[in-house]
């Protein structure tokens, strides 16, 4: 069971376990069939990163229509919705890090959710993602974030079939995969109905093949 208002309070849930045991080493394989270098992406993507055009595999599509998965969306959503994307990606050795940073909402406050799920352990030492738990709602729409505001990061650590979801406007960063070990993961991204016209005419930017027309209640 989620709890809403710690999820509303907070800007993210970590549903553990989430994924079950026996997909994983279907997932890792779904990604491993799908990375492909940064130029053969409609847009480059970053040197430093693993990517995988995994979106059509019925299983990577399972996870982003796990229950669990989507009432989380749906509670920080708070509208009919869609999902828009998803694509995989794990830090290099020695890459990963990303400054403080919002994805942003589009048209409105939480019209835009992120979910990570990790098809290996992560934490600190392999590239886990950080975050400053309620800076998804600024006490004014123009407030200034700090980027090296670092003292008030989380690291997010867990285990394989764990899925991180979170507002889009949450202070989060990807870090430094010191350790080298492997931290595959899918990135999805579900909108709000409204922001459907908008998607359509940037997908094919963001290397989106699958259908994204079925849409989920509240």
């Amino acid at each position: 069971m989620i709890d809403r208002e710690q999820l509303h309070r907070d800007g993210f849930v970590l549903l553990r376990g989430a994924i079950p045991v026996d997909w994983i080493d279907t997932l890792r394989s779904a990604f491993e069939a799908g990375a492909k270098p940064s130029d053969q992406w409609p847009v480059p993507r970053g040197a430093d990163w693993r990517h995988s055009m995994l979106d059509l595999d019925p299983q990577i599509q399972a996870v982003c229509r796990l229950p669990t998965l989507l009432a989380a969306a749906a509670a920080l959503i708070g509208e009919r919705f869609f999902l828009a994307q998803v694509e995989g990606r794990e830090p290099l050795p020695g890459g990963g890090q990303q400054g403080l940073h919002r994805d942003l909402s589009a048209e409105r406050p939480g019209d835009t959710v992120n979910a990570l799920a990790f098809f290996d352990d992560f934490g600190p030492d392999n590239g886990a993602t950080r975050l400053i738990p309620g800076t998804h709602r600024p006490a004014h729409a123009d407030a200034q974030f700090d980027p090296n505001e670092e003292a008030r990061a989380h690291y997010i650590s867990g285990s394989a079939g764990d899925i991180l979801v979170f507002d889009a406007d949450l202070v989060h960063a990807g870090s430094l995969n010191r350790s080298g070990a492997r931290r595959r993961s899918i990135l999805i991204g579900y909108f709000a109905e409204h922001r459907y016209a908008a998607h359509l005419r940037t997908a094919h930017l963001r290397g989106v093949r699958m259908d994204t027309s079925e849409r989920f209640d509240v």
